[in-house]
Order: structure tokens, then C-alpha cells, then sequence
């Protein structure tokens, strides 16, 4: 009865312990050959809580072979791959980017490559870029649909100007910072402001490098996920004179208006003359009015006998007056 009670644990866990090293003892003893760290009760746990224990090993061996660190405070930690891999990352792709900024001696650090995957960025695609810098068409004529960017200099000439513009990813900006679309607005803003402070369109014509300086100086970068390495003018071509169809129009505009004055002036004046008309025609009735007492008048005069001839005068029968009597008169 001792036996078996002595026994049958030992058993079990003899049992138990031979199917650890059979299905553990593999990896374990490839990880411990790279000198990657990784401890039999962490292998056990990862299959525990889901994680595939066969990628963090792989992973950790990469990242050995290639010189990163891998200690437990700093480094590439077997829990910091397990929280990475359990938060949805992909830690395969987070290993080789950072082996790839490694060799490329880019300042990434395996904190910000975890942080840009979960971020939902392309770690190995902004890797790639950050070493080979990427193109990009200003304007992008897939996204807006315009083949060039409109510019009218300070002579009133307008310029359509396609651009050219590589950047680089800025890895301290990969998170937070401004994207690509971003950076094609900023530099067609940067193009229009850098035509229209020029006094002359062949001034662009002569030298299309002046865009380029201008569109560099200005720092259109800051705060963007890429990092603008230089602006190559691609296109420039000559459009209408803005100015003077401006010019035209404005003087149109105050022909009509000018013109709405004077009819304005003219019925002015029109109504002035209807009243002028109104005012002698009522003149003139009480002109008729007037004449048409003379004869009461006269008539009166006669009656009162005040009515006389000018004494001595050659012209009494052609201009007859009326002469009051010295007597009323005094």
C-alpha cells in the first residue's frame, strides 16, 4: 500500500514531466542553444493563455541573431512580446522592423515600433520608407482629380505648375503626425503662395527652382509623419491673364454701373421737367384767369367814371390808360 501511494504520484508526474519535454523541450532547447532566455514555466504559461509559444520563440531567436536585445527590462522581453501579441500586434512584423532599422541605423527603439503597430501604421512599409524615400505626385490627380496646381503671379498671369515631392518617414512623428494627404496640401499651398509673391510669371518660367526653395523654406513638414527631403518642379505652363480679365470685369462692372447712375440722373431730370410743364401750365391758367378780368375791369372804370385820355399825348386812341382824378388821387 505504500508502494502505491509513493508510486503512482511519481508516476504521474513522471508522465507529466516527460510530455513537457516532449512537446516544450524542443523549443525550449532551441532557445536556450541562441541564448534567447526563454524559461520552460514560460513556455507552459503562453499555452495557457493562448499565446503561440513557437512564434515568440522564433521571434526571440531573430532578434538575438541579429543583435537586439533581448534582457527583460529593456530589451525585447518574452512578456513584452506576450502583451504585444494578447493587444491584437503582430509581432513578427514589429521583430523584423526593428532588425531592419537596426541595420539601417534608424532610432527606433522597440517600444515605438509596438506603439506604431498598434497605432494600426505599417511599421515595415514606413521602415522601407524611412530608407528609401518615397515619391509623391503633387497634386495627386487619383485623390482630386486636378492634373496641376493654379497660380497667378502679381502681372495677373496665371501658371499651372505638377510637382514632385520625396519624403522620408519621420519615425519620431509616425504616431500623432500629419499623412500623406496631409503633405500634398501643404505643398500646394506652398506652390501657390511661392507664384503669387512673384513679380513676374517668366520669372517662373526662367527659374521654376525658386518654387522649390520657397516651398523648403517654409518647413511644411513640421508636425507630419514624413519628412519632405526636396520639391522637383516637373511642369510649368503658361495659362490666361487673370489680371486683365479682372481688369475687364471690373471695368464692366462700373460701366453698369455708371450707366444705372445716369438713367437714374436722366429720370431725375425727367420728372423735374413733368413738373416744370405741370407748374407752367398752371401759371398759365392763372395768366388766362387773370385776363379774363381786364374787361370786368374796364367795364368798372366806366361805370365810375374814372376811366379818362392821357392829356397831351399824340398816342391816346392806340394806348388807352386809366387816370384817377387829382381830387382821389390827393
Amino acid at each position: 500500500m505504500m508502494l502505491i501511494v509513493f508510486f503512482v504520484p511519481l508516476g504521474l508526474f513522471l508522465i507529466l514531466a516527460a510530455f513537457i519535454i516532449a512537446f516544450y523541450g524542443r523549443l525550449w532547447l532551441e532557445a536556450f542553444t541562441c541564448g534567447a532566455e526563454v524559461r520552460m514555466v514560460d513556455l507552459i504559461g503562453m499555452s495557457l493563455r493562448g499565446v503561440s509559444p513557437r512564434m515568440i520563440v522564433t521571434a526571440k531567436i531573430m532578434g538575438k541573431q541579429a543583435g537586439l536585445s533581448i534582457d527583460r527590462e529593456s530589451g525585447m522581453s518574452t512578456h513584452s512580446l506576450e502583451a504585444h501579441f494578447l493587444a491584437r500586434g503582430d509581432v513578427m512584423k514589429v521583430v523584423r522592423a526593428s532588425i531592419a532599422a537596426r541595420h539601417a541605423r534608424l532610432p527606433l527603439s522597440l517600444d515605438l515600433a509596438m506603439a506604431i503597430d498598434l497605432a494600426g501604421r505599417d511599421i515595415t512599409d514606413s521602415i522601407r520608407t524611412s530608407v528609401s524615400p518615397k515619391i509623391i505626385h503633387c497634386p495627386d490627380q487619383n485623390e482630386s482629380g486636378q492634373q496641376s496646381i493654379s497660380g497667378v503671379s502679381k502681372d495677373g498671369i496665371e501658371l499651372f505648375v505638377r510637382a514632385r515631392v520625396t519624403v522620408r518617414t519621420n519615425l519620431s512623428q509616425l504616431i500623432g503626425g500629419a499623412t500623406e494627404q496631409t503633405i500634398i496640401a501643404r505643398v500646394g499651398q506652398g506652390i501657390i503662395s511661392a507664384i503669387g509673391s512673384t513679380d513676374s510669371f517668366r520669372t517662373i518660367l526662367q527659374t521654376p527652382s525658386l518654387i522649390s526653395q520657397n516651398v523648403l523654406a517654409r518647413g511644411l513638414d513640421a508636425n507630419s509623419s514624413y519628412e519632405i527631403v526636396s520639391t522637383d518642379i516637373v511642369h510649368v505652363s503658361v495659362g490666361n491673364n487673370i489680371g486683365a480679365a479682372l481688369s475687364i470685369a471690373q471695368a464692366e462692372a462700373d460701366m453698369r454701373t455708371s450707366k444705372a447712375s445716369a438713367e437714374s440722373r436722366l429720370s431725375m431730370a425727367l420728372a423735374r421737367a413733368q413738373e416744370m410743364a405741370a407748374l407752367i401750365a398752371e401759371r398759365r391758367a392763372e395768366l388766362v384767369l387773370a385776363e379774363a378780368g381786364v374787361p370786368i375791369a374796364i367795364a368798372a372804370a366806366f361805370a365810375l367814371g374814372n376811366l379818362h385820355e392821357a392829356p397831351n399825348s399824340t398816342h391816346s386812341q392806340t394806348f388807352p390808360k386809366i387816370w384817377h382824378s387829382r381830387s382821389e388821387g390827393a
